[in-house]
């Protein structure tokens, strides 16, 4: 069944659920800063809005448009910034 989840005093709420791929999560994010750790590979897709990201490695920020993806290997941290309530689907791997 599905799972909610809700992080950084609500700011970040998902609903978790599986796929014939393997686990996912939709979810909503605020505007504001966040910085996320992974304890698998997720491959994460901004549905509607976009999203600043940093990710593990890099030392420029990336911006990421709906309909766009990127990939964090397991046991990493990124960091997001958000300008306009954005979507987004992440397939854990």
């Amino acid at each position: 069944m599905f799972k909610t989840n809700e992080y950084f005093e609500g700011k970040v709420k998902s609903i978790a659920f599986e796929t014939n791929d393997g686990p996912a999560t939709i979810g909503v994010m605020a505007i504001g800063e966040y910085e996320f750790s992974t304890s698998s590979k997720e491959y994460m897709t901004v549905t509607s809005g976009k999203m600043t990201v940093k990710l593990p490695g890099k030392e420029q920020w990336e911006e990421i448009q709906a309909n766009q993806t990127f990939i964090v290997e397991p046991n990493e941290k990124f960091q997001v910034k958000i300008k306009e309530e954005t979507s987004y689907i992440c397939l854990y791997k």
